[in-house]
């Protein structure tokens, strides 16, 4: 049997996991059911299972929720059926973890990375809906998986189990990268530290959905995914009366005010495409009080890792500046990054042509450009530079909305095609016998 007949065959299988981790989506450090709902099966399967601080540098993590929040979602992923045991190894923080099945001690390591995070999104509860209408949208408040990353962990599981069937017929070593907090790029630069990939010789990263334009196509060359950095600022400055004693204080809104306007004004790079945008600005606490505290939530983005290094550059001295300005103090914390995705040509055009031959897709010779980021780069750029192959493939589906919009689905026959791609591409690379 191929990995396209295995994923028809169990294409019901694949649409109720898929279901049931939509149903229960959690965000990023926080994906206690998900990650122990992965290792359970993967274990079941056979495969060698590292997780929690065996493939994280801790240090390197970024945009962590607070303990109280990591708790509490610990003790709701046990309640909704996370084994125990998993959830202590994942503990604070580190809800990660590889899953290897050697073959052979010859032939390539060949490594396929899912993202597993939700997005902070309520959702949709129209009956237009699909979701929905069949009764698995989402349990959870403002929680949704609204980027397909449900679909991402069921194609993985499903490469899975198709290897773990055929394992007798396959040489060297396969890696599944089960990489937390992709939403706001925080997550994968922790395992890429680590060094989950420094053995790997051949990487496959995939993403479902996209562009609707896509809709039952593959591209998987130069993607466009632009490199990004998150940042937070927190201001502050001193507190007074507002109408008795205003010369005392130190106004920490009017120095957020004060960045917000000029990060705006950072001039564009000539050499390629370049962000910049404030997401949020809270500040202040009462009418009467002169504002002590502000705080900014904002991303810059750029087309090079170049370009991505100067917005940062004039980001942090507008902040220290608007600071300065109003004598306040400023923090400046990197809530995230990502670089640009970098691709091996040969490698994507031979994806291209086994794409080809499997007959499911529409088109294959599609290259992606649409502005967004992702921090699979960290894992194609750190296999690449060391001598190994890595592409970035997206998955084209018939998508209802916009990625991180409440109405967003796919179509789940596109999930079913993915698991038969990346099973035919798992078998090419791992010297079927």
């Amino acid at each position: 049997m191929n990995s396209l007949e295995f994923a028809r065959q169990h294409t019901e299988q694949f649409i109720a996991r898929r279901r049931d981790l939509h149903k229960h989506p959690e965000p990023g450090w926080l994906e206690y059911r998900t990650a122990a709902f992965a290792a359970t099966v993967l274990t079941e399967l056979g495969y060698d299972i590292k997780a929690g601080a065996e493939v994280l540098d801790l240090d390197a993590r970024m945009g962590l929720p607070s303990e109280a929040v990591m708790k509490a979602a610990m003790e709701r992923a046990i309640a909704e059926g996370a084994d125990p045991k998993w959830v202590d190894i994942f503990g604070y923080g580190k809800t990660a973890l590889v899953a290897t099945m050697k073959f052979s001690d010859d032939g390539p390591t060949v490594a396929f990375r899912s993202d597993i995070d939700s997005n902070d999104v309520q959702e949709s509860d129209s009956p237009e809906h699909m979701p929905a209408r069949e009764g698995f949208s989402s349990i959870h408040e403002k929680a949704m998986h609204a980027c397909g990353h449900d679909v991402h962990l069921t194609m993985i599981l499903g490469l899975a189990e198709y290897l773990a069937t055929n394992k007798d017929k396959l040489q060297g070593t396969v890696k599944l990268i089960i990489q937390p907090a992709e939403e706001g790029v925080r997550g994968a630069a922790a395992m890429e530290a680590a060094g989950v990939v420094d053995d790997v010789d051949i990487f496959f990263g995939t993403h479902i959905g996209i562009d609707k334009n896509l809709a039952g196509c593959l591209a998987c060359s130069d993607p466009g995914f632009l490199a990004t950095s998150k940042i937070d600022a927190s201001f502050q400055g001193y507190s007074a009366h507002a109408g008795a004693s205003p010369e005392q204080a130190k106004n920490a809104m009017l120095a957020a005010c004060t960045a917000v306007i000029n990060l705006q004004a950072i001039a564009r790079h000539s050499k390629g495409i370049s962000r910049v945008n404030v997401g949020t600005l809270e500040a202040g606490t009462g009418r009467n009080v002169t504002p002590d505290v502000a705080s900014l939530k904002l991303e810059i983005r750029g087309e090079t890792t170049e370009i991505n290094d100067y917005m940062e550059q004039r980001c942090h001295t507008i902040l220290e500046a608007a600071a300065a300005m109003h004598d306040c103090t400023v923090n400046i914390t990197k809530a995230g990054s990502a670089p640009v995705v970098m691709n091996s040509d040969t490698l994507a055009t031979e994806v291209q042509e086994l794409a080809n031959e499997l007959g499911i897709f529409k088109r294959v010779d599609f290259s992606y450009s649409g502005g967004g980021s992702e921090d699979c780069a960290y894992f194609t750029r750190r296999v690449i530079e060391l001598g190994g192959q890595a592409t970035y493939m997206i998955l084209g589906s018939d998508i209802k909305a916009p990625h991180h919009n409440p109405l967003f689905d796919i179509d789940e026959k596109d999930m079913i095609h993915g698991v038969a791609l990346m099973g035919a591409l798992a078998e090419k690379y791992l010297q079927s016998k």
